[in-house]
């Protein structure tokens, strides 16, 4: 076997990668509420654990909304992803204390520079 993919499948290389995007995203979080005058953290721990509850919404709540939802989805060529992604965002500003979203633009907008502000620390990240 290669040693290149044996150390990307490895649990430690898996370990560090999760680590690191949740890292990512808690300073992505932290960019977005920076900018976006609507979401308000409180702080550096609030963020990291807005950004773990994320990660669980993300992983276990929104496949069920983008497969209920697929049909209004389709319709719309896939302009409701962005909705779906504000919705999740609030519901998880409604589990953690100290995470404020003002209203349901704000999390629309947010979720959208949340996904772009990530995707570009994770480039320069892996470069």
């Amino acid at each position: 076997m290669c040693p290149v993919y044996y150390e990307y499948y490895s649990v430690g290389y898996r370990r560090r990668s999760w680590v690191v995007r949740w890292l990512v995203n808690s300073v992505a979080l932290l960019i977005t509420a920076a900018v976006i005058p609507g979401i308000q953290i409180k702080g550096v721990f609030t963020a990291l654990l807005a950004a773990a509850v994320m990660g669980v919404i993300n992983a276990f709540v929104r496949p069920v909304f983008l497969i209920l939802t697929l049909p209004l989805n389709l319709l719309t060529l896939g302009l409701f992803t962005f909705v779906l992604n504000g919705l999740m965002l609030l519901l998880a500003a409604a589990f953690v204390p100290g995470f404020e979203i003002s209203g349901f633009l704000a999390a629309v907008l947010g979720a959208f520079l949340l996904s772009i502000v990530s995707s570009i620390i994770t480039r320069v990240a892996q470069a």
